[in-house]
């Protein structure tokens, strides 16, 4: 069996099912509030949202225009790197060139939100990309961060909803004034999940090479 078919049979034990899963958490989704979130980011405009682990200020991954506004919202210096949500491993695929052997294997089995760093980027805005073309990915578990990247069809960047260097948000009534004044669409809804923190994260290289970079 070639590295071809033994990443293809890795993968497919990945594909096709929903990412895992703490618990089974059963809500009721605004869908009222999800279609106004979707239609401002098809227009290219900014978002706060509860996110898989804080509250989260987002925007079309692909649209570069709006990415530029995150930067300036947060007031972020762009060497900074922005990670991504994707709401499937089959959209992983369509915005990594080539999802590490390894990387299905930590999908595989991961439980906790996870987010990878991944080489060769494709399909997104260019100021998405670290400078060292990598790009961190989470595929989310929570069930408002799918339904609006699945309606929008496209990944969205997820950085903390506040301003560069200051607490990241667990409560809405974390985020400063300032920059829900600057944001142009708001969702004031509880985040699902409690104990939350930051997600861990590591970088995966094409070579299968792991990095741990927060635990």
């Amino acid at each position: 069996m070639g590295r071809s078919d033994r990443s293809r049979n890795r993968r497919d034990q990945v594909r096709g099912r929903k990412p895992s899963k703490d618990k089974q958490i059963e809500v009721e989704l605004p869908r009222e509030a999800i279609n106004l979130a979707v239609t401002a980011l098809k227009k290219g405009q900014t978002l706060i949202y509860p996110t898989d682990t804080i509250y989260g200020l987002g925007c079309d991954a692909s649209n570069y225009d709006a990415v530029e506004k995150i930067f300036e919202i947060k007031e972020r210096d762009k060497s900074k790197s922005l990670l991504v949500l994707v709401d499937s491993f089959q959209m992983l695929e369509s915005i990594i060139e080539d999802v590490p052997d390894m990387a299905w294997e930590v999908l595989k089995v991961n439980k906790k939100p996870l987010t990878i760093v991944f080489d060769r980027p494709k399909n997104v805005a260019e100021n998405v990309v670290a400078q060292d073309n990598t790009l961190a990915v989470r595929v989310t578990n929570d069930p408002l961060c799918r339904s609006i990247i699945k309606k929008l069809r496209k990944p969205i960047v997820s950085t903390s909803a506040n301003l560069s260097g200051s607490p990241s948000p667990v409560n809405f009534t974390d985020i400063h004034p300032d920059l829900i004044a600057r944001v142009d669409h708001v969702m004031d809804l509880p985040l699902v999940h409690k104990n939350i923190k930051p997600s861990s994260i590591m970088k995966i290289s094409s070579n299968g090479v792991i990095k741990i970079i927060r635990e």
